[in-house]
């Protein structure tokens, strides 16, 4: 007796549910009227996408060689005689569901037919075979060790410093995590009170300044000072070793202000850290005559808001040396606010370092908001912590490759400040019919695409960019 396909026992499945009502498999679907005339639905459009603008970021995944050069460093050990995808497909079968919205591995027993996405990985949409199912592609998520992960991170980590045309003058490591909830049998989940729940705490550091991903780091909780510093050892190596004169900032806000973070930017040479600093009550003391200045004139000048800056010199227990302290302090309706940084910045004005330098630090928080809630890296959904950290490095990719596409495909437009969520919602998310030819494959994107004008323009500029 042949077993039964998904779509007839998903049909017993709705019989069973209602078994009132009767649903016949190949009965014609029939919609509300329109005009007075009946409409009637079925699936015989034929081959058929609704991800055609994953080919934009294919062609900048072509450009910057991004899924080729991360599969490179990732060791296959399987025998050759019984593999049906490359280690490369895998990769980019796997960025590119992350990437169009499928970021469970289940959807690719869903998608491993679909035209556009078989075309993403490298294979003919129609006569090509079909892409890896979710078995394989859990194998494949719980392949690399942690020697393949280092390597996968040091390539994320090239690919940020390639994105350059030449050295830059100044950049900014912007230091900051989130929690990333895991609701299972994960290793090395820990409780964390704040989130009042079990989760991991992923660090992301990016550039300030362009929002270019530098890394992206798994781990059980908040790092202490002396974790930091390895993180931070091994990327200012590894960018000193490309730019030797770059000025380097590394920025963050109170957690990451610890003694062995300060002393170790104050001991390489070209570089500067500016952190938030908890208030305590000696640094209330030591900014208690411009707080009582501030409440005075807020007093006086019976304005909205009253808003001053100053600095003075502060040694905590913990620290090596005396340091310079920068105080804001803001009086309105609702009282007095008082907020520190510490910086080792000597020159600079204070108001300019507060909130010209320190509060840009708040555009991480964007950035990750891409990355963890339009991207959806969130989803620890491995049991080996390695897996897990695997996972996020194909969302880190999914990341480069939208942020790519924006800044420098679509720089000059309205796009180019868009979330990724719009982007592929406007620009990834369109139907279009894959013809497959004898000699070539045509791509029918809808004539009345809203956006026409952007996706024809991005092709033209990715087809200039081709090599050959």
């Amino acid at each position: 007796m042949n077993s039964l396909s998904t779509q007839e026992r998903a049909f017993q499945a709705v019989n069973q549910v209602h078994p009132d009502l009767f649903f016949e498999q190949n009965a014609p679907l029939e919609a509300s009227p329109v005009g007075n005339k009946p409409v009637y639905v079925d699936f015989s459009g034929g081959t058929l996408s609704s991800d055609a603008g994953l080919l934009l970021l294919k062609e900048v995944d072509d450009r910057i060689g991004l899924t080729e050069s991360a599969a490179a460093v990732l060791t296959d050990v399987r025998d050759p005689r019984y593999t049906l995808h490359s280690t490369q497909e895998l990769l980019r079968q796997c960025v590119y569901q992350i990437a169009a919205g499928y970021e469970d591995g289940n959807d690719s027993n869903t998608l491993r037919h679909e035209p556009i996405m078989k075309m993403a990985a490298g294979r003919l949409p129609v006569s090509g075979a079909p892409l890896a199912s979710q078995p394989t592609i859990s194998r494949f998520q719980n392949r690399p060790s942690r020697t393949q992960l280092y390597r996968m991170a040091t390539c994320i980590a090239e690919q940020f410093i390639a994105s350059y045309d030449e050295d830059p003058g100044l950049i900014v490591l912007d230091f900051d995590d989130t929690d990333s909830q895991t609701y299972g049998d994960q290793q090395l989940t820990l409780f964390n009170a704040y989130y009042n729940g079990y989760c991991y705490m992923p660090l992301h550091v990016y550039e300030g300044i362009s929002g270019k991903l530098i890394t992206t780091i798994l781990k059980p909780t908040v790092m202490k000072g002396p974790a930091v510093v390895s993180v931070l050892r091994r990327l200012v190596t590894h960018l000193r070793k490309a730019w030797p004169r770059t000025l380097i900032v590394f920025r963050g806000d109170s957690q990451f202000a610890k003694p062995e973070v300060m002393d170790f930017m104050e001991s390489e040479p070209n570089c500067m850290h500016i952190s938030g600093l908890t208030s305590n009550n000696v640094l209330k003391r030591l900014a208690a005559p411009i707080i009582e200045e501030t409440e005075r004139l807020y007093g006086q000048d019976n304005r909205a808001k009253v808003e001053r800056f100053h600095s003075f010199r502060y040694r905590a227990r913990a620290w090596s040396r005396y340091r310079r302290v920068i105080v804001k302090v803001d009086v309105g309706p609702l009282g007095t606010n008082v907020r520190f940084i510490v910086t080792d910045m000597e020159e600079a004005p204070a108001k300019a370092l507060y909130k010209n330098v320190y509060c840009k630090r708040a555009r991480a928080e964007n950035f990750i908001k891409d990355h963890k809630l339009y991207l959806h890296s969130d989803r620890a959904s491995c049991h080996r912590f390695e897996a897990n950290q695997f996972r996020l490095f194909l969302h880190s990719l999914a990341y480069i490759l939208y942020d790519t596409l924006r800044r420098e495909v679509l720089r000059g437009t309205e796009w180019a400040t868009s979330t990724i969520e719009t982007l592929r919602l406007k620009l990834i998310k369109v139907g279009a019919r894959v013809r497959e030819l004898k000699t070539r494959i045509k791509i029918e994107l809808p004539t009345a695409c809203p956006f026409q004008e952007i996706i024809r323009n991005s092709f033209l500029l990715l087809a200039r960019l081709r090599p050959g």
